[in-house]
Parts: structure tokens; sequence; C-alpha cells
């Protein structure tokens, strides 16, 4: 849709918000939050998320949850945020259960519980939300409120990797790398790291630059090495920053200057 589309729209909806109509109050605060055929303004959004989430609307309440969480436009309240949370994700909301999971994996104002994590990411997980099924992934990888299953924590990491979650990708290439709960391959890795680091994911981009060095999975080549773990310094790898100078004494000034141009032109791609 383009902005005139977005405006008659908003000429159909507004009417309906300001009439009541939940499910109208909670689109319009989408279009305000997003700047679409109005302009972008968080505090509009979040008066109208609130009174659709006060009507029981449960997107509207899991936006409501993100704005105390991240304290955008409102003062940061983690109490307030796993409130609006419970309430949408008992309503089946996958972002706001997935959200919840992970209050409940740190222990931030609520008892910190491996197990109820897990069992808020899976609702989520289960309804295709990439971010809890990456999270999943990871709890089996780790063995936190389930039993360690490498196989389980490959499953989920694709299902999420393959919706282009980039967090994923990555955890999946190093899953392939190291042969847990997969059969080895560094090609494969290889696959997985480039499309994380291809959106900017830093630990991605640290990890292709080592398999570029080390020519696992890729032919060796340090001017591409270089050029990631630049990028992976850049974005704020200390890692890949106190790697860099290794490589000035195994290339030539020419090869340096031209990792150096590659990674000044490069531009991450959307999944």
């Amino acid at each position: 849709m383009d902005r005139g589309d977005y405006e008659a729209a908003i000429e159909l909806i507004r009417p309906r918000a300001e009439r009541g109509d939940a499910k109208a109050q909670s689109k319009l605060g989408s279009l305000y939050e997003s700047g679409r055929g109005v302009t972008q303004d968080s505090f509009e959004a979040l008066r109208w998320y609130r009174l659709a989430a006060e009507q029981g609307e449960a997107h509207a309440q899991a936006k409501l949850g993100s704005f105390y969480e991240s304290g955008r436009s409102v003062s940061q309240d983690d109490a307030e945020a796993v409130r609006w949370y419970r309430k949408a994700a008992e309503q089946g909301d996958a972002q706001a259960q997935s959200s919840l999971g992970s209050y409940y994996y740190s222990g931030t104002v609520v008892p910190q519980d491996s197990a109820e994590a897990m069992r808020w990411y899976r609702k989520a997980a289960e309804q295709g939300y990439a971010v809890a099924q990456c999270n999943l992934g990871s709890l089996y990888a780790k063995g936190q409120g389930v039993p360690q299953d490498d196989a389980e924590a490959v499953r989920w990491y694709r299902l999420a990797a393959e919706q282009g979650y980039a967090k994923a990708q990555n955890k999946l290439g190093s899953l392939y790398y190291s042969g847990s709960g997969v059969s080895q391959d560094s090609v494969e890795a290889v696959k997985w790291q480039r499309k994380a680091a291809e959106q900017g994911y830093a630990d991605a981009q640290l990890l292709l630059g080592l398999l570029y060095s080390s020519g696992k999975g890729v032919p060796q080549d340090f001017v591409q090495a270089r050029m990631w773990l630049s990028l992976a310094a850049v974005a704020g790898s200390t890692a890949a920053s106190s790697i860099l100078n290794l490589y000035d004494t195994k290339m030539t000034p020419n090869q340096i200057a031209e990792a150096n141009r590659l990674a000044r032109e490069w531009r991450p791609r959307k999944p």
C-alpha cells in the first residue's frame, strides 16, 4: 500500500476507533507507531493501544507490554510489561507469549523459572514465532527447563532460521560447524553464517571471517576474512577487534586496502 491507501484506510478506521471499536483502536495505534498514512507518533500510538488493551484486545495488550518493557513514550516498568504481556499471552498472542517467556528466563520481576520460560516459548514457537523458536532451541541446547537435546535444538533453530531470523541462522551454523545434533558440515555452517552475517549480525560476521581465514567450508580468502571481521568489529564484536591486527602480517597493503573498501561499501540485506 502507498501513503494514499493508508490515508484512505485511516479515514475509515478513525471514526470506528473514536466510537470505541477495540480492533480499530489497535489498528490505528499500529499506523501511528509505523507512521503509515500519518505522522509517526509513539505517544499517539501508545494512547490508542491503551484504549484497545483496556478492552481486552490482545495485540494491543502485547504492544502496550512492549512499550513498558522498552520505556518508549512511557516510564520503563517491567512489572507493567509483564502484566500486559500476560493478558495477551493468555489470549494466545505469540509475541506476548515469547516476551513473557523471556521474563521467566531472566527472572526479571517474576521468579526465575526455566520450565515456565520453556512453556511460554513453546506456545509461541508452535505458532511459528521465530524469536520463540530460536529461544526454545537455546533451551534445548543448554538443557535448561528441559533435558539437553542438540537434535531438538537444531530442529527449532532451523524453523526460525528458515524464516530469516539472523540469531537462529548463526546458532544453526555453529551446530553444523561443531557437528552437534547434526552431521558436521562446514559448507552448511558457512551457508547459515553467511545468511546471518549479510543481515549485519555481528557474531555471524565474526565466525564467517574466521571460516574464510581457515578455509573451512569455503576457499581460504584473507581479503574476505578481514572484510567480515572489520564489519563485526564495527558492529561491536570485541573478539573481532582483537583479531584484526593479526591479519596485517598475513596480507599485502593492496589486499588490506581491498578488504577495507569492501567493508566500506557493504550494506546489510533483508532476509
